[in-house]
């Protein structure tokens, strides 16, 4: 996927009148934190963030522009309003170049497992893996692809190929799916 893009503008006015009245005029209440924890006021287009915001995942980097100063960013936190459709706030965290982030991905599957169609039973044991890296080297999803199990075969956590700068730290012997004969 090709990195995503939000422009945002620095803001100097804070305050429930001043959130509304940049709703008013199409933008959203966005604040940026960086490493070190400091907080920047932000304004950004609500419908250049929506585009982005709802095709991504939680550890996909966008490029986050401020004032014409790119960074690379993750989106933290949205606030929503379910009924309107529309997000009220947005926070998105700047990350240092080389420091490690650990985040918990739920595992998703994929194929169909040659031992359940021969009658064994798919069995999901682990549903998700912690994961430390930077920000650059985050895995959007990960996916295991199950089709080659056969009956009495199992996918552990070692068997994961996440690259060589992702380091997985749920214990390496731990099951995420196996495929058991029917009874």
């Amino acid at each position: 996927m090709a990195k995503q893009t939000i422009n945002a503008k620095t803001r100097t006015v804070s305050g429930k009148t001043a959130a509304k009245n940049l709703r008013k005029v199409g933008s959203i209440p966005a604040v940026a934190y960086n490493d070190k924890g400091e907080a920047t006021m932000l304004e950004v287009n609500e419908v250049e963030f929506n585009k982005v915001w709802r095709s991504i995942t939680a550890t996909t980097t966008i490029d986050l522009n401020v004032d014409g100063k790119a960074s690379t960013a993750l989106i933290k936190d949205v606030e929503y309003n379910i009924r309107t459709d529309k997000v009220l706030h947005a926070d998105f965290f700047v990350p240092g170049k080389d420091e490690k982030l650990k985040y918990t991905l739920k595992v998703q599957f994929s194929g169909n497992a040659a031992g359940v169609l021969k009658g064994g039973f798919l069995l999901k044991h682990v549903p998700q893996v912690t994961i430390l890296a930077t920000a650059e080297n985050l895995p959007e999803r990960i996916v295991v692809d199950v089709s080659g199990l056969n009956i009495g075969d199992s996918f552990k956590v070692k068997d994961l190929d996440l690259g060589k700068n992702v380091t997985i730290l749920t214990d390496a012997e731990a099951e995420l799916v196996s495929v058991s004969p029917a009874r």
